[in-house]
């Protein structure tokens, strides 16, 4: 269970970068070079260019162990992050509730897509420049790195993006959680603008034990 905790804040944490942060007046944003404001602009502008979105992932938690799937993303405001067996988890924004569903444990956990960070995700309209998440961009060895914090009542980041530089493409994030241990997420194969089955956004339920077999 522990790992599948780990597995759902890894993927959900990537989402700060549509906008967390930016009803916290109090924090100043970082000043940025010219340089950091253009690569920001456009690792938003490539941000913003996603509408749809398919790609398996690898997931790589503190312990070593290691989970795939096929990631899922059709904007406003639907996700799908489909874990291949044995892992029995399935996670589904649509409609504005995320729903977890454990088909081992025959349950559906749901929660609002405004209490997390995935809802900013799916937003029409990403600022990276503007977010208060983030504090931090460089370009090193190929490499857009942008690191920012799952609050902005954080001082230090724990949330690192990797985008090649050429093609402009998110390749990976890593999360630190609060015991220090990193989970990190590879993308494998992105496809961009594919046509995607409505179906796939479907909330999941739990199974009536009158149904099972």
């Amino acid at each position: 269970m522990r790992r599948i905790v780990l597995a759902l804040t890894a993927l959900m944490s990537v989402a700060v970068f549509s906008g967390a942060g930016q009803q916290a007046p109090q924090r100043l944003r970082p000043a940025y070079s010219d340089e950091q404001r253009v690569l920001l602009e456009r690792v938003s502008a490539y941000l913003n260019s996603i509408r749809t979105m398919q790609s398996g992932f690898i997931q790589i938690g503190p312990d070593g162990g290691v989970d795939q799937g096929v990631l899922y993303i059709e904007k406003p405001g639907r996700i799908r992050f489909q874990y291949n067996p044995p892992s029995p988890v399935l996670i589904v924004a649509t409609g504005g509730s995320v729903y977890v569903h454990n088909a081992r444990l025959n349950t559906v956990d749901r929660y609002s897509l405004s209490d997390t960070p995935l809802g900013l995700l799916l937003n029409e309209k990403i600022d990276l420049a503007r977010n208060r998440s983030v504090i931090g961009v460089q370009e090193r060895d190929g490499a857009i790195i942008v690191n920012a914090r799952t609050s902005t009542n954080r001082n230090t980041s724990n949330i690192t993006l990797v985008f090649s530089s050429g093609n402009m493409e998110l390749r990976q994030w890593t999360v630190r959680d609060n015991q220090g241990g990193d989970t990190t997420v590879a993308l494998q194969n992105p496809q961009f603008g594919p046509a995607l089955d409505g179906a796939l956004f479907t909330a999941p339920v739990r199974i009536s034990r009158f149904n099972k077999r």
